[in-house]
């Protein structure tokens, strides 16, 4: 379990190492110990159980593609030096090793002792070819003829046939075949093709078998006339990083498809071998993919878990989280006898949408459509960095350029995983005229932001949409995003000029409302905080990110805790500032929040001196007829608060969590640990300036990108995010918390508070109040 070990906060630095930051990579791999931790969770559903499986895995083989291979890339180099945490990278490597072997033990250990028995529990097998009977075989021989031996092609290895080529993350059979009329021995590869599915359903539909062992049953059909001497299943993970030397590119989009062809052929970082690997091919493998023997990891059972992807596709709704269909936003909600005017809509009000719990199809992608058939829309700007394979927006993009109107698109060729997509996608676009640019040089462009220029009675309009998701339908439906549609003239001048940045030539530095890296993003987040750092106990911080990185905003934070202000991280992945060190980050928590939805929005908030209590609007209200678990109705704020406290802060307040982190306020109205709690405050005050938008603290996204954070004004909207951020902070049922000592522990289920359910709810309860209020305003 994560959290468990020594706790002398020496865990995993080297003596004398820099103890203010904790190491990168080890940190991830944390983050992935509690994605694995869900896949070991009782009260998750089997098949849930089983996708995470299949994520922690996925998780795990991008890490190895590109950390690791970034650390081993510095080793052949020769480059030396250390990480932030003092580590060098022969002991990065080590430890990274260690860790992993912890893991990958404990995945096998999930799918074979819990997972695999508590399916067949419920009319769900996962089999061994050992225990098929005659029938199943004759069944399983049938399908492999038709459908499997067709598709596969043996590669031996001799001297008219040299070693053949390991694609990254393909699954293999290595085979032995000896020739019994002269006596010799050779080695042959076997490939299982990625087209075919992990798994053999069997003909009673509860049954299934790895696809690669009813290929390893059947080799002799591959090899007639040889006899097989051993079968081992292998899998190779190489570089999968994409190099560029963007300064001599003449085209970028040639560039990176020649890259991707040589991606083909990375080198290879890790072997992996099933435990009963025989030594004679394991020394083979390893010396023709010149690797060294702590590169090469034996696993016990399945090497890969993408089947269990196939799995659960299975129409098993029992077995399964229950549906949640996003809502519309409330003003998006199209009257009984018509349809929505999105651009009425957002003239009115600005929007905001909170993903996926309100719906990505029917605000964000429906806006773009909208401006595709719009006659009086006159030009849309976007940026795209990560989109789905049948991408309604790009849809869009290429039908409004067909209408004449104009249509610039800067999609970002280097996303990596989505490089060819992207390529495809761009040369799409400019077939239909749409103008396409691939970003800037030696950065990458990340920020989400959309432009719709609209022709108007008295005069042009600028429509705006910036978030914090990519604009893909997929992926909407699974990660947690933010986003907000408006019709302000500051900011559409501000998309304006970043647009105009991006496209032209421009050393555009000032905005109105946004923060542009890398021009001054960090500069500006470093200012805020120093600001709250000299407000002293009255300083006030909480930020909701992916990743925490950076050395000098971490530094920063360091700062504003020993100056005595109070600061909560809300981190899901890595996190390299230690928290809760005396002297140096004593009043700094940090929490991550791992669950159904991937918790991916970024909000940073700055109290600025607010010290007002906590104000309840209609959301509120309307949250107050969304059912909990018991049928009951739920409040956050009363979910968080032990009722003895609500009279800290006045009449009918609620700033009080539960026993262990009980708060108050001084005689000056600022928050304080009562004695013996240990704890912080959940609610925020009224005011301070709140930041959303793309960026994380890392170096990457402050140096070598192109990101937008929002300063939000409206004061709806920063009500909209406080409760986001006291929402997670409120969470005692997905939350884990980082310890000094660079460990992780589970927040105990105290209160049954789960942020992402409560977040359902909320929509619901939304969505129900706003179809009322429409409902009477028809009646009036």
């Amino acid at each position: 379990m994560a959290g468990e070990g020594d706790t002398d906060g020496s865990a995993h630095g080297p003596a004398g190492g820099d103890r203010r930051y904790i190491n990168r990579e080890l940190s991830f791999l944390e983050f992935n110990r509690r994605v694995l931790e869900l896949a070991e969770a009782e009260e998750q559903p089997l098949l849930e159980r089983a996708k995470f499986l299949a994520i922690f895995s996925t998780n795990l083989d991008e890490f190895f593609q590109v950390r690791v291979a970034g650390l081993k890339d510095q080793l052949a180099a020769g480059v030396s030096g250390t990480a932030p945490d003092g580590l060098p990278v022969p002991d990065q490597l080590r430890a990274i090793r260690a860790e992993v072997e912890r893991q990958v033990a404990d995945r096998s250990r999930i799918y074979y002792e819990e997972l695999v028995p508590r399916l067949a529990e419920h009319g769900t097998r996962l089999v061994d070819w050992s225990s098929l009977t005659p029938s199943d075989i004759t069944y399983a021989e049938s399908v492999f003829e038709a459908q499997v031996f067709p598709v596969l092609t043996p590669l031996g290895v001799d001297p008219g046939h040299p070693f053949p080529y390991i694609s990254n993350l393909s699954l293999n059979l290595a085979v032995m075949v000896r020739d019994p009329q002269r006596g010799e021995r050779r080695f042959a590869r076997v490939k299982i093709p990625p087209l075919l599915p992990g798994f053999l359903a069997l003909p009673d539909g509860e049954r299934f078998v790895p696809v690669e062992q009813v290929i390893a049953a059947f080799l002799g059909e591959l090899f007639p006339g040889m006899e097989i001497e051993s079968c081992h299943a292998f899998r190779v993970i190489r570089n999968a990083d994409l190099t560029l030397a963007e300064e001599e590119a003449d085209d970028l989009l040639e560039a990176v498809e020649m890259e991707l062809r040589r991606r083909r052929f990375g080198r290879a970082v890790c072997l992996q071998v099933e435990s009963n690997f025989s030594a004679e091919v394991r020394e083979l493998l390893t010396r023709e993919l010149d690797l060294r023997p702590e590169d090469v990891y034996e696993l016990h059972g399945l090497l890969d878990y993408a089947g269990l992807w196939a799995i659960y596709a299975l129409d098993r709704p029992e077995l399964k989280d229950e549906p949640f269909s996003p809502v519309v936003p409330g003003r998006l909600t199209a009257p009984e006898d018509g349809t929505t005017d999105i651009f009425a809509a957002i003239a009115s009000e600005d929007i905001f949408v909170h993903h996926p719990y309100e719906s990505f199809a029917l605000s964000t992608e429906a806006f773009i459509k909208q401006a595709a058939r719009d006659p009086r829309v006159l030009a849309i700007k976007q940026t795209l960095y990560r989109t789905s394979g049948d991408s309604p927006v790009v849809t869009a993009l290429i039908r409004a350029a067909e209408r004449g109107k104009q249509v610039a698109a800067l999609v970002e060729l280097k996303a990596r995983g989505d490089e060819a997509a992207n390529i495809g996608w761009a040369r799409a676009l400019e077939q239909a005229g749409v103008h396409v640019v691939y970003g800037l040089i030696g950065l990458k462009t990340h920020a989400k932001t959309a432009l719709v220029v609209r022709e108007e009675g008295d005069g042009i309009r600028r429509y705006c949409h910036i978030g914090t998701g990519n604009y893909n339908s997929s992926t909407a439906r699974l990660y947690e995003d933010i986003g907000i549609l408006t019709a302000s003239p500051a900011l559409g001048e501000d998309l304006t000029d970043l647009f105009n940045s991006l496209t032209g030539y421009s050393r555009q530095s000032y905005y109105r409302h946004l923060i542009v890296a890398p021009q001054a993003l960090r500069s500006r987040i470093i200012e805020l905080v120093q600001q709250e750092s000299e407000l002293g106990r009255a300083g006030r911080i909480v930020w909701k990110l992916n990743n925490l990185v950076d050395r000098k905003v971490i530094d920063a934070l360091y700062g504003a805790s020993q100056a005595g202000a109070q600061i909560d991280l809300i981190v899901r992945a890595q996190c390299c500032l230690r928290p809760g060190v005396p002297g140096l980050s004593e009043t700094i928590r940090v929490r991550s929040l791992v669950g159904r939805y991937l918790e991916h929005s970024r909000i940073y908030y700055f109290g600025e001196g607010a010290d007002g209590g906590p104000s309840v609007d209609r959301a509120y209200e309307a949250a107050n007829g969304a059912a909990g678990r018991d049928g009951k109705a739920v409040d956050y704020r009363s979910a968080i608060t032990d009722g003895s406290e609500t009279s800290l802060n006045g009449p009918g307040s609620a700033a009080g969590f539960n026993a262990p982190r009980a708060v108050a306020r001084d005689s000056a109205g600022r928050f304080i640990a009562r004695p013996g709690g240990g704890g912080h405050p959940v609610l925020l005050p009224q005011g301070g300036r709140y930041l959303m938008g793309s960026a994380d603290m890392m170096e990457r996204n402050l140096d070598r990108r192109v990101e937008t954070l929002l300063d939000v004004t409206s004061p709806e909207i920063q009500e909209r995010l406080r409760e986001i951020l006291e929402v997670e902070l409120a969470d005692d049922e997905l939350a884990w918390e980082l310890a000094a000592d660079e460990t992780w522990h589970k927040v105990p289920d105290v209160k049954h508070f789960n942020a992402q359910r409560h977040f359902q709810e909320l929509a619901l309860a939304r969505s129900r109040r706003w179809g009322k209020a429409e409902r009477l305003s028809t009646v009036e």
